[in-house]
């Protein structure tokens, strides 16, 4: 299947998932709102619980994408952490589903993949990177505070060590994974994030 076919598939299932249940979703509906048959749609996932892993997996991605962006925008390290702190809690609140990856929080109208019992060995090809594990809210955290600090050390943006830019980095993911729980008033995600960065580090 095209990659465009398959993301115009991805996006009527997230369009889906935002009107009804997960539960309520049909896989006739999600195929006809994209324009293809079910038969194409079962030949790309090869279920209905595929479709969800590749679902959650490309809104996974997505996610750690924006911060990566986040964290390459021009500024100093606690200007960069507090752009990616931004979006964390940003992308929390528009997106149900990164909401629930980064607190661990699925409800019952979300899907939640059963990825810990598929095989590596997915009878459909473009489906074996989605079965795979998706991270754990405890993994995103590793995930963002290893591209932080990446970000921070780099020649030119931060000083200091890294072992002390990893501690700084580690508060900053979960105090922006604390604000999606709890969000600040407006601008307070930044100013919280400036507030816990080391100045020595700066």
């Amino acid at each position: 299947m095209m990659p465009a076919a398959r993301e115009s598939l991805l996006d009527a299932t997230y369009t889906a998932l935002l009107r009804r249940p997960w539960s309520a979703v049909r896989m006739v509906d999600v195929a006809a709102a994209a324009g293809v048959s079910r038969q194409t749609l079962y030949n790309e996932f090869g279920s209905k619980d595929g479709l969800a892993r590749a679902l959650v997996r490309r809104e996974a991605d997505g996610y750690l994408a924006g911060v990566e962006r986040a964290l390459a925008t021009h500024g100093d390290a606690g200007e960069r952490l507090a752009s990616a702190a931004e979006w964390t809690v940003s992308a929390a609140r528009q997106n149900v589903l990164v909401r629930a990856m980064l607190t661990g929080c699925w409800g019952e109208s979300l899907p939640v993949p059963s990825l810990a019992s598929v095989s590596s060995g997915s009878a459909v090809p473009a489906q074996r990177r989605a079965d795979g594990p998706l991270p754990s809210p405890s993994d995103f955290v590793a995930l963002v505070r290893d591209r932080a600090v990446a970000a921070v050390t780099a020649p030119g943006v931060g000083k200091g060590d890294t072992a002390e830019w990893a501690r700084a980095c580690e508060v900053v993911v979960r105090l922006a994974l604390s604000c999606v729980a709890a969000p600040p008033g407006e601008g307070g995600v930044a100013e919280l994030v400036r507030g816990a960065v080391p100045r020595q580090v700066r």
